[in-house]
């Protein structure tokens, strides 16, 4: 085991002192830093690569994520725009279909920019005519994108190149001449530490320099504000929604653009002072429709009159038993997707919310990106399953008939499986849901190996999805359970708020549980039960471990957040402090984190379960030192029997637009790692 050079760094928060001996690990750029990452990229290779069955594994992989994808289609001016992987590309290409039943071909490919993949296409805005596309391309898995322009009919590139953006979306005005996105500020010109503060919206005419983009919203008061932006279906409205970091109560506000964007544009506050989440649905007429968890916390949908805001919501559609997950306007009805116990239900209501039916959905599943205008005739969407890959749907309103847009199959009989939902009590008697996936008959003898998956945090809720990897470990005799722990959105926002802050505990108190129902249960024992989650789910399991060492047989810690005291200084880590709170801004925040804080409670000479971190030199989400501190703890501290694994990938980013070729590796890293550890012959 390791022993890291130590530094003398204490820090006082509110009296205590604290020791953080690997600071240094902060500086990507040291020279012990790189000799840190050098040897932990030899070592760990030199252990995985030695592991059995890696061959097996990694055919296995590639032959479960080789089936095709498909994004959900935008359409302009009839023609359709989507991105579309065959199989085993590196990222999707967008392409284009001229009519909804004329062939496809490629418009733009990313696969050619760089021989390793790591150009993806992370967001894409056909212009109302049809005849140009937006898009913003991220390098190397980073958050920073830029947005180009190209021509629909000819696919060529336009000289349009906007810097500086980084989660921005892109709204085309009606008349194709231009569109609105956000960008922060340009590196050099602000503090180093502000770079990620300051956002603003700019209009942008095709074919001018970034530099003559005109300015249209900005908020100084607060340098934290950041704007997410959507349009009207008529493109009359720009809708301007003001958030803080993750906060979801949010501002909001629209520019009404009937007029132009003159100088005397001016733009209405329809919400500015934030006590709920107000999003924007559309706006109709005079009413701004908006779903909102304002004294409702399974969210309602109601609307503000836009030309007299003062008058307060109007409610339409009151909130409900189930959770409100989305809503939109198409077709002249409210179509609104609702979470019952995690998963969708589709259903149709009139503009005055007095109900139409149901759109049945193929079998217990999710539904997301769902797309239309309020003037369509159609609507599509996605679906998944843990034993179903995702498949675009169009639904015909004239019929009522539901098609698959685009067909998506897998390697797998879904005949040979099953999967059903369990609910398991956390220690203050909360009922938690989980979903169980395993091949029909297995034995319950306590001896299968799990695998246990989590999150718990930013109202992200876990419905059901196909896992090309997961089914793999399945196949292998495995059990793949996902738990929907408090944090997320699954029953609204009392459960998300019953998993922030100073109820975090209880996100860790209900993995733990479903792990000790796992067992009770006889799916498998505590030396075959794995843990797994990534950044907000790498503090997740990175938690349970210290907490409960002897309840686990294997850790994979996936771009974990675990420095819980410093994570708010580093990139976006700032957006996160309405979630976590802030050690050095309050006593009460700093006991809280010290409380959970991975980084802060590994226990001297402790033992722990086998453990995988994995991270990436590019991650400008979750910064790399996050994982590198907390092997080294792990590494230095806990007891020198520990197996403890640092996988650092390079130009992979936190994980968005990693390429296929990537996955497959550290996929196949993860599963060796843990058929490793269980024992598990790999059936050929």
């Amino acid at each position: 085991m390791e022993h890291w050079k130590r530094s003398a760094q204490v820090d006082s928060y509110h009296g205590v002192s604290v020791e953080d001996p690997f600071r240094w690990l902060e500086d990507p750029n040291s020279s012990d830093t790189q000799a840190f990452v050098a040897h932990h990229r030899h070592t760990s290779r030199q252990y995985l690569d030695t592991l059995p069955g890696r061959e097996t594994i990694r055919e296995r992989l590639r032959s479960q994520y080789n089936f095709p994808k498909t994004s959900v289609p935008k359409e302009a001016n009839g023609t359709y725009f989507y991105l579309h992987n065959p199989g085993l590309w590196n990222q999707p290409a967008l392409f284009v279909k001229k009519g909804l039943h004329e062939p496809s071909a490629i418009l733009f490919d990313p696969n050619g920019l760089k021989a390793d993949g790591t150009v993806a296409i992370m967001a894409f805005s056909p212009s109302p005519n049809g005849l140009f596309v937006a898009y913003a391309l991220s390098e190397s898995g980073s958050d920073r994108q830029i947005i180009h322009v190209l021509d629909a009919a000819t696919g060529d590139r336009l000289e349009d190149r906007l810097q500086w953006c980084k989660f921005s979306s892109i709204q085309w005005t009606a008349d194709s001449a231009g569109f609105f996105y956000t960008r922060y500020p340009q590196p050099g010109t602000v503090a180093a530490e502000d770079e990620n503060n300051y956002q603003k919206v700019f209009y942008h005419r095709i074919g001018d320099n970034q530099t003559e983009d005109r300015l249209v919203c900005e908020y100084p008061e607060d340098k934290t504000l950041h704007f997410s932006l959507s349009m009207s279906s008529d493109k009359r409205y720009l809708l301007l929604h003001g958030l803080v970091g993750t906060d979801t109560k949010n501002r909001l506000w629209l520019l009404d653009l009937s007029a132009g964007l003159g100088e005397d544009a001016a733009i209405e506050r329809i919400v500015d002072q934030p006590d709920a989440s107000y999003h924007a649905i559309d706006v109709i007429g005079r009413k701004l429709y908006v779903q909102t968890d304002h004294s409702a916390p399974n969210a309602k949908i109601a609307y503000f009159d836009v030309e007299h805001p003062d008058k307060g919501l109007v409610d339409v559609i009151p909130e409900g038993s189930s959770v409100i997950d989305f809503a939109r306007i198409i077709h002249g009805e409210i179509v609104v997707g609702y979470l019952t116990d995690a998963h969708s239900q589709l259903e149709r209501f009139a503009m005055d919310g007095s109900p139409i039916g149901s759109i049945p959905l193929p079998t217990m599943g999710s539904v997301d990106s769902v797309y239309g205008r309020a003037s369509s005739d159609d609507m599509f969407f996605r679906f998944t399953s843990y034993l179903y890959p995702p498949t675009v749907f169009r639904f015909d309103f004239a019929t009522e008939s539901l098609e698959p847009f685009a067909q998506s199959e897998s390697s797998i009989d879904p005949a040979d499986y099953v999967t059903h939902q369990a609910f398991c009590q956390s220690y203050d008697g909360t009922s938690v849901p989980m979903f169980i996936t395993h091949k029909k008959g297995i034995a319950l003898d306590g001896n299968n190996p799990a695998l246990l998956y989590g999150y718990g945090g930013f109202r992200v809720s876990l419905t059901p999805a196909f896992s090309a990897s997961a089914m793999a470990f399945v196949e292998q005799g495995g059990v793949y359970v996902v738990a929907n722990l408090r944090g997320g959105l699954e029953y609204g926002e009392a459960w998300h708020r019953d998993g922030m802050l100073h109820q975090k505990q209880h996100v860790f108190d209900d993995f733990i549980a479903a792990a000790e129902y796992l067992i009770e249960a006889k799916y498998t024992n505590p030396k075959r039960l794995a843990i797994m989650g990534g950044s907000n789910g790498g503090l997740l399991v990175s938690a349970c471990m210290l907490q409960r060492p002897d309840l686990f047989g294997a850790v994979v810690c996936m771009v974990p957040v675990t420095d819980m005291f410093r994570y708010h200084k580093f990139t976006v880590g700032h957006f996160w402090i309405s979630e976590y709170g802030n050690a050095e801004a309050s006593k009460e925040e700093f006991e809280t984190l010290r409380s959970y804080s991975p980084l802060h409670n590994v226990k001297p000479g402790a033992k722990y379960p086998p453990i995988l971190i994995t991270t990436a030199d590019t991650d400008d989400r979750v910064v790399p030192a996050h994982a590198m501190k907390f092997a080294a703890t792990l590494q230095s501290v806990a007891s020198p029997d520990n197996t403890v694994i640092l996988r650092i990938e390079t130009s992979a980013g936190h994980g968005a637009g990693k390429p296929t070729a990537k996955i497959i590796e550290e996929q196949t890293d993860i599963y060796a790692f843990l058929y490793s550890v269980f024992g598990v012959s790999i059936e050929q």
